[in-house]
Order: C-alpha cells, then sequence, then structure tokens
C-alpha cells in the first residue's frame, strides 16, 4: 500500500507531510506506518516505517531528525546532523533549522503536530504542541527560535496537522480551571458535555495562539485523529478501547 500523505498549500514550495498511517510495515495494533520507536511495536518495522517517510521526503534515514518529546515549551536549534547516531534526542517539543537537507520531525498521536516555514529566509520549523505545551507556549517558543536564524514574523507560515478534535476531546473542571487560570477568555475554547465533562477545541486553541504571536498566515488541516481509525493513529482512542499502545503519527518538513 502506498504511503497517503496530508500536505498545505501554505507550506509551499517547502517540502512537508503530515503521514497517515497508512503504507507502513507494522501490523496488529500498530498496524501501518508506526514511527514510534518509543512503542512496544517491533522494531524492526518501525525503523522501515521511518526509512519510507524519510524516502518519501527525498531523504536517508540518518537525515530523519526526531527529538524525545516531553510536553514542553523547549526548542532546539539543528545545525548538522547527530556526529553519534546513538546519542539521546533532545528532550525538546519543537526543532528548527536553516540548514538544507535536514528532515525535522515530531510523533503525535492526537496532540498537535505543527510545521512552519518563511521560505524567503530559508528557516523551517516542526512542534509537538498538546495542551500542555500549547497552553505553557511552544508555538510561541517555536516562533522565537525561528526569528533568531532569520525568518521573518510576516513571512512565517504555520499549519497544525491531524489533530483530535473538539467533538471527540472530553476534559474534567480541572482541566478547564488551568486555562481559565492563564486567561478568563480561553473560556471560548470549551463547550458544555455531559455533566461536568466539557469539550476541548485544541486546534482552535492552536490557531488562536498562532495568531496572537503574529502568525496571521496559518491553518488546521481539518483533519481529527480519533474520528478515523482507517488513516491516524490516537492515544484517546485506543485508551476507550482498552487496548495495550498505540502507534504514532509522523510529521516532516525539510528544505
Amino acid at each position: 500500500m502506498t504511503l497517503e500523505i496530508v500536505t498545505s498549500d501554505l507550506l509551499a514550495p517547502i517540502r512537508h507531510g503530515f503521514f497517515s498511517r497508512r503504507g507502513g510495515a507494522s501490523s496488529g495494533i500498530f498496524e501501518g506506518l508506526n514511527c514510534g520507536v518509543g512503542s512496544s511495536d517491533q522494531r524492526e518495522a518501525v525503523l522501515i516505517n521511518r526509512a519510507r517517510a524519510a524516502e518519501a521526503m527525498g531523504a536517508e534515514p540518518d537525515h530523519l531528525i526526531g527529538m524525545h518529546q516531553v510536553h514542553s515549551a523547549e526548542v532546539a536549534v539543528v545545525e548538522a546532523l547527530p556526529q553519534d547516531p546513538q546519542a539521546p534526542r533532545p528532550r525538546v517539543d519543537a526543532l528548527v533549522t536553516a540548514t538544507p537537507g535536514l528532515v525535522l520531525s515530531v510523533l503525535t498521536a492526537d496532540c498537535q503536530p505543527v510545521l512552519f516555514a518563511d521560505a524567503e529566509a530559508g528557516v523551517i520549523g516542526a512542534a509537538h504542541a498538546g495542551w500542555r505545551g500549547t497552553l505553557d507556549g511552544v508555538l510561541e517558543a517555536t516562533v522565537e527560535a525561528m526569528l533568531a536564524l532569520g525568518a521573518r514574523r510576516e513571512a512565517i507560515r504555520a499549519v497544525i496537522g491531524p489533530t483530535i478534535s473538539q467533538r471527540a476531546y472530553e476534559v474534567g473542571p480541572e482541566f478547564f480551571e488551568d486555562f481559565m487560570a492563564q486567561d478568563t477568555g480561553n473560556g471560548r475554547f470549551f463547550a458544555n458535555g455531559t455533566g461536568d465533562r466539557m469539550l476541548f477545541d485544541l486546534p482552535a486553541f492552536g490557531l488562536a495562539r498562532l495568531r496572537a504571536a503574529g502568525i496571521a498566515q496559518s491553518e488546521w488541516t481539518r483533519h481529527c485523529t480519533y474520528s478515523d481509525p482507517t488513516l491516524f493513529y490516537s492515544y484517546r482512542r485506543t485508551t476507550h478501547a482498552r487496548e495495550a499502545d498505540y502507534g504514532r503519527l509522523i510529521s516532516c518538513i525539510r528544505l
């Protein structure tokens, strides 16, 4: 089966892709293109999947740069390939580079994968933006790191890829209170659910944070990871199904 990749005209002509789960070597609950080395999937299958993603980006597998995602607002600047491929990945939630040929990647399974590009300046970024990281400022931090590399705020474009949508993202009152404690205006990203439950609009929140940071050219691809098991992995869907583990989607961008 061939790979199925979501792209956005907003990032053109920069090469990029939000990869679906189709076209991979994994089987069972991981069936498809599971690129999560931290999953309990067979390592050989994951490496094959990652190599296929790198090939689709026109790069060798060792040019695929990842991170140890920790739900933070930390960003790493990547200037060259790691000298030691076995070295631990940086414990950050965003990567930026101005070096051609490097493929920045982010892994998700409901959280927002966000790809950034200033094509004129030749600066790109990739962020893992779950609710915690987005609330703590990972998107703004990514923009600032790109500016430090020569990007211009008005020229940066950002696209949120497949993520969990509001209709599938039920949260409790403590979650709501965290957002209201930061800014009472965040109430607009919540809708009433059943009982004391609420429904949170993560991509709308992400877009609002991007636009407040001066990134006017931004969009969500409008793909819900929870709602389409044939195309996407979903941590929350796996939890509801009481499955032992879940696959990770990969999103990539390169100069």
